[in-house]
């Protein structure tokens, strides 16, 4: 069975800052692309509270979900060994976390490119026609977003959300207990899920990253059939990847890649 260590509390500590700091950072960009709409508003209290407030209720929400994850990853063989290695009162935990780095460091950044571009091709030359086939006019509200693009520095800093808190909550707490649950149905003799209670764990924990988008397009378009499949499998690619290193390498792998593909949705392609 795997040996039950003692809960790091300098590795949650970390994340969770992170965290904090990911959920500050992406606010340049979600306030462009909501101006048009917050102009319209008439709130109840400053805008600046209103978003303290939110990061705040965020930020507990980030806690929790980090805390229940590192938790649970340590009773199947998951969670941030980069930052375990860091903490860790070894003389050689150092030229460990060289080491790991080393193995995780190309293939994260190759995949999350990788995953970015499909994600570009498949909208352009597959789900763009089929949506203006099937809604028309309805379907250029997603261009029609271009009016209120974020600037490429705004992308930049919405990436640390997409690596770091996205992957706190879907990785690290999601896919980490949707594993653990289905620990209890199958595992090694070593005590860890199965490769197949992994990929569920990981294709399930991608389908909800897609489908966690959809309250935003339901703001531009009818969520049809289409609409849904195309947020699933958008945002499925990047998923998987993730999920997949997340279960190879560690959060920090899984981070990277996603950090590293957000970088092209939101930077290269916003110039």
């Amino acid at each position: 069975m795997i040996a039950q260590k003692k809960f790091n509390w300098q590795v949650f500590f970390t994340i969770w800052i992170a965290a904090i700091v990911g959920l500050v950072a992406i606010l340049p960009y979600t306030l462009t692309l909501q101006a048009g709409t917050l102009g319209k508003l008439t709130l109840p209290i400053p805008l600046p509270l209103l978003i303290a407030i939110q990061v705040a209720q965020n930020a507990v929400m980030f806690g929790i979900a980090a805390l229940i994850g590192l938790f649970l990853a340590k009773r199947i063989g998951l969670g941030a060994p980069i930052l375990e290695e860091f903490f860790a009162r070894d003389p050689s935990a150092l030229l460990r976390v060289r080491d790991r780095i080393k193995a995780f460091l190309v293939p994260s950044i190759v995949l999350g490119v990788v995953a970015s571009l499909l994600i570009i091709a498949l909208d352009v030359f597959v789900f763009a026609p089929a949506l203006k086939a099937e809604l028309g006019i309805a379907a250029s509200a997603l261009s029609a977003q271009s009016s209120a693009k974020p600037a490429a520095w705004q992308g930049f800093l919405a990436s640390f959300y997409g690596g770091i808190d996205e992957e706190v909550l879907l990785r690290l707490f999601l896919m980490t207990l949707l594993a653990w649950l289905g620990k209890l149905i199958s595992h090694t003799p070593e005590g860890k899920p199965t490769a197949i209670v992994f990929w569920v764990a990981n294709i399930l924990a991608a389908i909800l990253f897609g489908l966690g988008h959809l309250p935003a397009t339901a703001m531009l378009m009818p969520l049809t059939p289409l609409v849904i499949v195309r947020a699933v499998v958008l945002n499925g690619f990047v998923g998987l990847a993730c999920g997949y290193l997340y279960w190879k390498h560690g959060l920090e792998s899984a981070m990277l890649s996603h950090f590293s593909a957000d970088i092209v949705l939101h930077v290269l392609f916003a110039i």
